[in-house]
């Protein structure tokens, strides 16, 4: 889907609301991820990815026909980039956002892995053989794994 302009004025005015309120989307979803509470961004996201579309769609066919806002208004245009300026920041801000939260959530994951690790070595005891004896050690078959690239 794309913006369907009658002129340049038209499509400033159109891009300058997409891009209003996509930047209110990413604020609210930073929020969310700012308070710990990413489930309060999850309703957000089809609605930002469909715009966030469009966005990037218009966009690229801007930078390569710029003539197709270049008969706007000198106050419109600035007033798009202002817009697209304070977007800027709040992808800014929600790249921090996320990147904290993922930050936490892969040292609570490898804390989690390194205690049930621990538990199992000190655990439960060595069991007997057929024979009667003490089995031998077993290596520890972990079924948490840790991803150090994610």
């Amino acid at each position: 889907m794309a913006l369907s302009a009658q002129g340049p004025q038209d499509r400033v005015e159109q891009l300058i609301i997409l891009t209003e309120r996509l930047t209110s989307l990413v604020a609210e979803q930073a929020q969310a991820f700012e308070q710990s509470r990413p489930q309060d961004a999850a309703p957000l996201v089809e609605e930002t990815s469909r715009l966030a579309n469009i966005y990037r769609k218009e966009s690229a066919q801007i930078r390569a026909r710029p003539e197709l806002i270049a008969g706007a208004p000198m106050t419109a245009r600035m007033k798009l980039t202002r817009a697209t300026e304070a977007f800027d920041a709040v992808l800014a801000r929600q790249a921090r956002a996320l990147n904290a939260a993922r930050t936490v959530t892969e040292g609570l994951v490898r804390a989690i892995a390194e205690e049930v690790a621990a538990q199992r070595q000190k655990g439960a005891p060595d069991g007997y053989g057929p024979t009667g004896q003490r089995a031998a050690k077993k290596t520890d078959g972990s079924a948490i794994t840790l991803n150090k690239r994610a």
